[in-house]
């Protein structure tokens, strides 16, 4: 039996290499419990911030030097940690362990909190899971509507396990990823493909007295939906007890926009 036929097989039984990272911190019970769903169905590693990142999106460390830190595995795996961002986490989990095999997916949480509509492009969440994806891997973001530490995301078990089983299976279109948010709710009805939903965020600064004198500001801020009557979009399905899958892309490209300035004049009298 030839040493080719044996690697041949040794490849085919072997299962999926997942990388895992979140925002919240390798700490973060998300995590914890996202590598527990995920343990027995495939190889995991994590590569995870030392602490918080919530809010990053795809910024990366450059003013500074990045330490990686091994850390106690996690229900058997792997944990690595960073003082960097969720991306800096990707960049550096792919440079330093994923030379000899690139992961089959990078999936991303499970996040304390939501990412839907706007939130997408403020996320450390979905900044790992678009990192994933601008190395052509296929990539996927989780969140939960609950902020506590000690959120219970048991529930999430069966659907999360179900949505990595079709996207290994399947693969993903090149330069897209997955948004996938899941409501807070006792139980599920199910999940929606869906659309990014049109909002924006309004009176995001409390102006606070700082007692020796200086105001200083906390970021806050309500959501307002464009569209809150849209039943095709990631809000609504949240608000009525579903799970929404986005898919999300790349190409920012404005691509009627384009068209329409390619009309214009260009020229330029000098």
């Amino acid at each position: 039996m030839s040493s080719h036929f044996l690697t041949d097989i040794i490849i085919m039984n072997r299962k999926p290499f997942i990388l895992v990272s979140n925002d919240d911190g390798y700490q973060a019970k998300g995590l914890k419990s996202l590598v527990e769903f995920l343990s027995d169905m495939a190889d995991v590693l994590v590569c995870a911030p030392d602490s918080g990142r919530s809010g990053y999106a795809s910024a990366f460390t450059v003013a500074q030097p990045l330490m990686l830190k091994k850390k106690k595995p996690v229900d058997g795996v792997e944990v690595w940690v960073t003082n960097g961002t969720p991306v800096d986490c990707i960049k550096l989990a792919y440079d330093q362990f994923c030379t000899e095999r690139v992961p089959d997916l990078i999936v991303s949480g499970i996040n304390h909190g939501d990412n839907a509509s706007v939130n997408v492009h403020y996320s450390g969440t979905m900044g790992a899971a678009i990192e994933g994806c601008l190395k052509g891997i296929p990539s996927i973001g989780f969140s939960l509507c609950d902020y506590r530490e000690d959120a219970d995301f048991t529930m999430l078990r069966p659907y999360i396990r179900a949505i990595v089983q079709q996207v290994l299976a399947n693969g993903l279109p090149k330069g897209v990823c997955l948004n996938v948010n899941f409501p807070l709710v006792e139980e599920l009805k199910g999940m929606k493909v869906c659309r990014m939903n049109k909002g924006m965020w309004q009176k995001e600064c409390a102006k606070m007295q700082h007692p020796r004198g200086p105001h200083y500001f906390w970021m806050t801020g309500e959501f307002v939906s464009d569209e809150p009557d849209a039943e095709d979009t990631d809000y609504w399905a949240l608000n009525n007890g579903y799970g929404a899958i986005t898919p999300t892309q790349i190409d920012v490209t404005a691509y009627e926009a384009l068209n329409q300035l390619q009309k214009w004049n260009w020229e330029v009298n000098r």
